[in-house]
């Protein structure tokens, strides 16, 4: 497992290239972190659950490492706050990337040893792996937002991103009613979230073709889709009032034209796109306007289950949701691009139970008042997603690469 370990540490490391020394250190909002700690919080992840555990006589890095990195896990301990993590000018960026090293020499050393029989230590290990995915794409979203802050607009990437002139129809793909096998079967990684798999009995239904795009949300936006209660949940309503809401997250008009900061830039609004960076409220006020309603994520995972992964990922290096060139399949864009808001809440399955010890702080304890999204996004790893994966974000977030594709009754 040293060459699969590796090669996610080093992903990391070489999504953080183009920064300068600046750039890891700004916390530009509480829900977003600095790339410096990202760095620390994955390496923490590594030497707390694994080298402390099973590597002998194990000399930790640095003694309050264990509280400046800890993030949410209070049967560890206390956290340094969540708010605050962008205060911290030291440890430095240097010595934060000395940590790293120091953790993958002696990681190295235990998995060279280690012959794998003991689940436990490869359950945790491979989480650890899933775990640094997720900041891998977390660095890219809270770099989005830190630059989306900078007058001076920096690029992070001058990949350039394709476009293309005419996008397919949307159509709707029929689904029976029918008694449905939902969640992890056991075979490969899940996070305890994905299980137990159980059936449930989902009524027929139909699945957009594709996700929407800037064009078409645009229409929303012109028809005062922000400025029309009736189209809104209450809470929704509240938020988007409050906060001013007139179009999705990073766009910005100017001379009557509307632009989009991407890490690419500030650019303009690619109409055949797939519209990114919107909450639940924004998602579920279109649908309600388009005359159809979000998915569920059972019927988005029976739709999504027998589609080969791929799309759009952090490793195309675009950085961005992308136009489909051509309608290819009967269903396109479920992996990749953007996370898909479902209407689901985020709770536990029928007979879920957390993870023993500490651990089961990682998915149980936050099900409760966010929703459940599906399918990956542009900065999602490919190696990272599949047809079971629950990811869950609070209703009102907007600086994640977040989505919708529309369902309707059968």
């Amino acid at each position: 497992m040293v060459e699969p370990y590796l090669k996610i540490r080093n992903f990391t490391e070489e999504l953080c290239q183009p920064l300068a020394k600046e750039d890891y250190v700004i916390q530009t909002m509480a829900d977003m972190s600095p790339a410096k700690w990202h760095l620390a919080h994955t390496t923490w992840f590594f030497e707390t659950f694994l080298l402390k555990k099973f590597q002998k006589n194990y000399k930790e890095f640095h003694p309050k490492f264990h509280y400046l990195f800890n993030s949410y896990y209070n049967g560890l301990g206390e956290q340094h706050p969540r708010t605050k993590r962008g205060d911290l000018s030291r440890p430095t960026v240097g010595e934060v990337f000395e940590y790293r090293k120091y953790v993958d020499v002696a990681m190295t050393e235990l998995l060279k040893k280690t012959d794998g029989d003991d689940s436990n230590f490869s359950f945790i290990l491979e989480l650890g792996m899933n775990h640094e995915q997720q900041h891998q794409e977390l660095i890219l979203t809270d770099l989005k937002h830190l630059f989306s802050c900078n007058p001076l607009y920096p690029v992070y990437s001058s990949q350039k991103i394709s476009t293309v002139h005419e996008i397919a129809k949307m159509d709707f793909v029929s689904f029976e009613q029918g008694l449905y096998q939902i969640g992890h079967e056991g075979k490969g990684f899940g996070y305890d979230n994905e299980f137990p798999s159980h059936q449930k009995y989902i009524n027929g239904f139909k699945m957009a073709s594709r996700l929407v795009t800037n064009g078409e949300y645009l229409q929303f936006i012109e028809d005062g889709g922000y400025s029309k209660h009736e189209l809104w949940l209450s809470d929704g309503w509240n938020v988007c009032q409050r906060e001013r809401w007139e179009a999705p997250f990073y766009w910005n008009e100017k001379d009557g034209e509307w632009l989009n900061f991407t890490l690419n830039g500030n650019v303009k609004v690619d109409l055949h796109a797939p519209v990114c960076h919107i909450s639940f409220y924004e998602a579920d006020a279109y649908a309600s306007w388009a005359g159809k309603r979000l998915p569920t994520e059972e019927e988005w995972e029976v739709a999504a289950r027998s589609k080969p992964i791929k799309g759009n990922f952090v490793e195309n290096k675009i950085y961005a949701p992308i136009p489909i060139n051509g309608q290819k399949d009967e269903i396109s864009q479920l992996y990749g691009d953007v996370w898909e808001w479902t209407q689901s809440p985020y709770v536990g399955y029928p007979g879920y139970k957390p993870s023993e010890g500490c651990i089961g702080e990682y998915n149980g304890k936050f099900m409760s008042n966010q929703m459940v999204l599906r399918g990956g996004s542009c900065a999602t790893s490919n190696s990272h997603i599949r047809s079971t994966y629950r990811n869950f974000f609070y209703p009102k977030l907007r600086w994640q690469f977040s989505g919708l594709r529309l369902a309707e009754d059968l």
